[in-house]
């Protein structure tokens, strides 16, 4: 199987947080770096580079260190969800587990056809890459009623008009009922994809984020975005190559 980390399930909110960009947002250069100079200066924060002021509305979550025992997996990180598909090509027609603030199955604004970060999943199931999706939502949303994650039935009520009846029988959405929970066996895995999600996380958790890319030696597929010094060379490499 294929095991697809979005950091967004890490890198999250708070409830009641309305400028959350996890309700929805649009992927563009400002979505994934200025929006968040304007959240942290709404907050009282001096803008670029203080994200301190982001903290209390957008944290990080525990569970993502249990994905260092993934180290040793054949491992890749990038920008967007968007460059899955050179993932998938690598390894056609596997079950993939996506843990994740979004199902990535279907949109419905955007080019249906063209590759997106929230269509990727259903993309690959219509055109044979991928046999199966689990979306695998993060614990803490069943705390935030609003979320896709908090109430499953309804997110797949939300998916029936949006994907054919035979591939949302190959979708399976479920919950976390704990940090770090719900994750495969490292001999289960083919091989893992990072996702930096940057219009979607928190500057401040991008060293974490790196941290982690490097310990599983993962492999660039499409430069991250810098939005925050490196701290070690291993994460600068990551970032720029």
């Amino acid at each position: 199987m294929l095991l697809s980390i979005d950091w967004d399930a890490f890198s999250g909110t708070r409830e009641l947080v309305f400028d959350a960009p996890v309700w929805g947002t649009r992927d563009l250069d400002h979505d994934r770096y200025g929006a968040w100079v304007d959240r942290a200066r709404r907050r009282g924060g001096a803008g670029s580079g203080d994200w301190a002021a982001l903290d209390a509305d957008f944290p990080l979550y525990p569970g993502w260190e249990a994905l260092r025992a993934y180290a040793g997996v054949p491992a890749f990180v990038t920008l967007s969800h968007a460059d899955a598909w050179t993932w998938l090509e690598r390894y056609p027609g596997l079950d993939v587990l996506n843990l994740d603030s979004h199902h990535d199955l279907a949109s419905r604004s955007g080019d249906p056809t063209r590759v997106r970060p929230g269509n990727w999943a259903g993309l690959g199931l219509a055109r044979g890459l991928i046999r199966t999706v689990t979306t695998l939502y993060p614990d803490w949303h069943a705390a935030l009623p609003v979320a896709e994650g908090f109430d499953l039935d309804r997110t797949r009520e939300e998916l029936r008009p949006l994907l054919p009846p035979e591939q949302l029988d190959r979708v399976t959405l479920t919950r976390q009922r704990q940090p770090g929970s719900g994750l495969p066996d490292p001999a289960q895995v083919t091989s893992l994809l990072l996702v930096q999600s940057p219009a979607w996380t928190n500057p401040a958790h991008d060293p974490a984020l790196l941290a982690l890319a490097a310990v599983l030696d993962a492999q660039v597929i499409g430069p991250l975005l810098p939005r925050t010094a490196p701290e070690r060379g291993d994460e600068e490499k990551l970032v720029r190559s």
